[in-house]
């Protein structure tokens, strides 16, 4: 089982009430196992870090980067974020939102390449 930080439960809920678009349009293909009949979830918490999508079954994180996310401190902190998160065993997939706004079909492709 993951270890999880159970004082980011209400953050977690917060983010899932107020998703991106990009995050929308992404979980609109990937829910109610559309892909493989595998099972994501959303703003998931993974040790003191909220996953935007966690797959257990495909022990696959999806994370999608705006333009917050190309800042060198935000780099760095992601960088020690998917550290973390591979040596709990799972695969991480990054796409950006204008990856997911403008080839959603190539997202999924990869996505399900993936799993």
């Amino acid at each position: 089982m993951l270890p999880k930080n159970q004082s980011l439960k209400l953050r977690a809920r917060e983010l899932r009430n107020n998703m991106t678009e990009e995050e929308k349009i992404l979980w609109e293909r990937i829910r109610k196992k559309r892909l493989k009949d595998i099972q994501f979830y959303r703003q998931f918490v993974i040790g003191n870090y909220i996953v935007d999508f966690y797959s257990h079954q495909a022990s696959l994180v999806i994370e999608l980067d705006g333009s917050g996310h190309f800042t060198k401190d935000t780099m760095e902190y992601d960088e020690v974020r998917d550290n973390y998160i591979r040596a709990c065993g799972l695969k991480i997939l990054r796409f950006r939102n204008s990856e997911v706004r403008d080839n959603i079909e190539g997202v999924i492709k990869v996505i399900y390449e993936n799993m």
